[in-house]
């Protein structure tokens, strides 16, 4: 089969040349997720940002599989006639047989080739295909279940493709399909039953389960051991979502997740190990600013601040250049992305800045979509109270302006007391008294549906923070995601996440944790916790993390109270911070951003590819094993100009002081950067050590000489009634 790619994966500044073994050119690669070209949550993010390096990899011979949606297709795929012969004959054949399967290209950065099957044509089949899951897998799915209808159809769907693509090939083809979650899993499931000649693999962005027991508020992480859980899932009504998610986990050749918390988690609810985890990237060339990130986050905290001054109209009684923008952003769990706990914190912050009498403001905003009607009217006259104050001004200015030229080109100096007459005094006087209001600045910007029972408002009237003119915290609650054509806030999210100071993300499910990530690459600091996995793979790799603005909440091992108190230190101590200190570790939040590109993240799914060949092929791929270096992976030091004690590296005052400008003269940027940037290391590809046997670990660290770990203990077998993942699937082929 033609393979048309880059000679060899881009490399990271600093990063060795890290060269593939495998030859894959007879080798065709399918990924299958529900999120292909249908934006339902993180996994499309994930797909959307991870296929330009895909593709370069595997070039002609990529495709993503995914559903059929019109709307979708509309916008972001053009249709085309496919151009592999065997793909083609296999779609052919499969509409003729009673599908609807379309070809084209993804249009995104790029631009991968994409399968789409219209799951609804062939809903006809469902009962048939219900009654064959559970003949064959023990698998019942209800019928009141559509997402689960949904998950058999794509799954049989799928499954049909590619033992239709393997039937239609000349010779014995060396076929990978990549199955995202349980929507997916369904396929994979299939391809092992009918011992279709595909190496598989399986990766969970977050368990069932798990999702489902943190939002009923259970205490999850200390009680993994513990669940009973097929009970769980039949209490729930997920059972036969789980065992289809389960299924999947045994029956692939590669499980894979995207943390080590997850990691865990999938060990105790699926019963199974993972074999590798594959971290989630971004594509950071889409956000690098270079140099310009510092003078973009200035614009855009500009744009916010113009929306403060008329949100505030009539209590603006703070300062605003001495003002910190927080914000939480992502779906409305208000437990598992820790709103709750971030309230609370806000309420001690505002105590301690109030008892301090410090000078600095703190606006905290709430991005998470809710049930509305429409804008708080209060809202939205703030704005237009705002604007009709800035054409006054302008007005004024204008007539000001022109006097005062006029005056000077006679050559006299201008009577001050005689440049403004009457009417200006009467424009702006009525323009003050515009802004007279009686009633304090709202909390929410909408009007909510359920503003009795929402549990963001329910807390903010139990811990009193209604934006008074005490209150050094305030607080704005934005029920839905920003657009550029708001007539309220018109920023788009990125716009947004630049102009702010902190992003706060005390999440206790968060399997990986986009929105940090994403502050990362944008220069912005942010908190997150060691029950995400964006925080633990920054504790993993970073000496100090704090020092690179990257704050870690203690969720796992503290209770709900210690680590408020942690988060409102963290937060205090932030407030503290002066305009310089925050300059400097925006700098340091910005150089992390290589650790979480595709370019370096993207070799954890090629080691996962490799080892499904070699499993699932052994005569035609080999994955020897290779001794680990000494010590795997690398940390981020210490930056030389942070203190070497973490309890002086903030000060307790905010004011200047010496010690602040010796920290400031022992700077380097330049020195700094080259440091870091010399201290990313490229890791080693992952090889088995024998069938059915982990990878090692790579949480080791290269900055505090701790020792490597040994590697795990094997993976359970899969059921009996599932062949194994090093079976003779290559004597189906010959």
């Amino acid at each position: 089969m033609p393979l048309t790619r880059s000679v060899s994966v881009t490399s990271l500044s600093g990063l060795d040349e890290w060269d593939e073994e495998f030859d894959l050119e007879d080798a065709v690669l399918f990924e299958i997720a529900w999120e292909v070209a249908n934006k339902v949550g993180g996994i499309y993010t994930v797909i959307q940002t991870k296929a330009r390096l895909t593709s370069e990899e595997w070039g002609e011979n990529y495709f993503l599989v995914g559903p059929y949606t019109e709307s979708n297709v509309r916008t972001q795929v053009e249709l085309i006639e496919p151009t592999n012969g065997v793909l083609r004959r296999t779609i052919d054949k499969m509409n003729a047989s009673g599908c609807k399967v379309y070809f084209g290209r993804w249009l995104i950065e790029g631009s991968p080739y994409v399968v789409l099957i219209d799951v609804g044509f062939t809903a006809w089949s469902l009962d048939r295909w219900k009654s064959e899951l559970w003949e064959s897998c023990a698998i019942g799915v209800p019928w009141f279940d559509r997402e689960a209808n949904d998950a058999v159809l794509f799954g049989f769907l799928t499954a049909w493709l590619l033992g239709e693509f393997a039937a239609q090939c000349d010779e014995p083809p060396c076929i990978l399909a990549h199955f995202h979650e349980w929507l997916a899993g369904l396929g994979l499931v299939l391809c092992r039953n009918r011992r279709l000649p595909v190496a598989t693999i399986f990766t969970t962005h977050a368990t069932l389960l798990g999702r489902y027991l943190c939002a009923g508020n259970v205490d999850f992480y200390n009680n993994l051991s513990q669940f009973n859980v097929d009970k769980e899932a039949g209490d729930r009504q997920i059972y036969h979502r789980y065992c289809i998610e389960r299924a999947a986990a045994h029956c692939t050749h590669v499980f894979t997740t995207v943390s080590q918390i997850t990691a865990i988690e999938a060990e105790h609810l699926l019963k199974r190990k993972p074999d590798l985890v594959t971290p989630n990237g971004l594509n950071v060339k889409k956000f690098s600013a270079m140099h310009e990130f510092q003078n973009l986050h200035a614009q855009s905290k500009a744009r916010i601040q113009e929306f403060v001054r008329g949100h505030f109209y009539g209590h603006l009684d703070f300062n605003l250049d001495k003002c910190l923008f927080f914000f939480i952003a992502g779906r409305y769990e208000f437990c598992n992305k820790g709103a709750d706990i971030f309230l609370e914190a806000l309420a001690r912050l505002n105590y301690l800045l109030r008892v301090n009498h410090s000078e600095v403001t703190v606006v905290a905003f709430f991005i998470m979509p809710a049930r509305t009607n429409n804008f708080n009217v209060e809202t939205l006259k703030g704005q237009a109270v705002r604007k009709q104050l800035w054409d006054t001004a302008h007005a004024v200015k204008e007539k000001f302006g022109k006097k005062l030229y006029e005056s000077l080109l006679v050559g006299q100096l201008p009577d001050v007391s005689k440049m403004l007459d009457k009417e200006d005094f009467t424009m702006m006087k009525r323009a003050i008294f515009s802004t007279q209001r009686h009633s304090q600045p709202p909390v929410c910007t909408h009007n909510m549906l359920e503003d009795s029972s929402d549990p963001i408002l329910t807390c903010i009237r139990r811990i009193g923070l209604f934006n008074g003119s005490a209150d050094r915290v305030k607080v704005i609650f934005h029920p839905e995601f920003l657009s550029s054509t708001s007539p309220l806030l018109p920023m788009d999210y990125e716009e947004f996440v630049r102009g702010c100071h902190l992003g706060v993300f005390p999440s206790y499910y968060e399997p990986w944790g986009y929105t940090p990530a994403e502050c990362t690459v944008m220069g912005i600091p942010s908190v997150s916790t060691n029950l995400s996995g964006f925080g633990c793979f920054m504790e993993e790799h970073i000496a100090d993390p704090s020092a690179y603005g990257i704050y870690i909440l203690d969720r796992r091992f503290r209770s709900i109270d210690e680590s408020c108190h942690q988060l409102t230190s963290f937060l205090f101590q932030f407030c503290q911070q002066s305009r310089r200190q925050r300059i400097i570790q925006r700098n340091r939040t910005e150089r992390l951003s290589d650790l979480l590109d595709w370019r370096y993240l993207g070799r954890y799914y090629i080691s996962a590819r490799h080892m499904a060949l070699a499993k699932a092929f052994p005569d035609t791929y080999c994955y020897e094993p290779q001794e680990p270096p000494s010590t795997q992976g690398f940390r981020y030091p210490r930056p030389a100009s942070v203190p070497p004690s973490p309890a002086l590296s903030r000060h307790s005052s905010p004011h200047h002081s010496e010690a602040e400008d010796e920290d400031d003269e022992r700077y380097d940027e330049d020195l700094e950067a080259e440091k870091d940037r010399q201290n990313i290391r490229q890791p080693f590809s992952l090889p088995l050590r024998n069938k059915g046997a982990l990878p090692y670990s790579m949480a080791a660290s290269e900055g505090d000489g701790s020792p490597a770990p040994s590697p795990p203990s094997s993976i359970p077998s899969p059921p009996s009634s599932i062949t194994s993942p090093s079976d003779s699937m290559c004597s189906e082929k010959n």
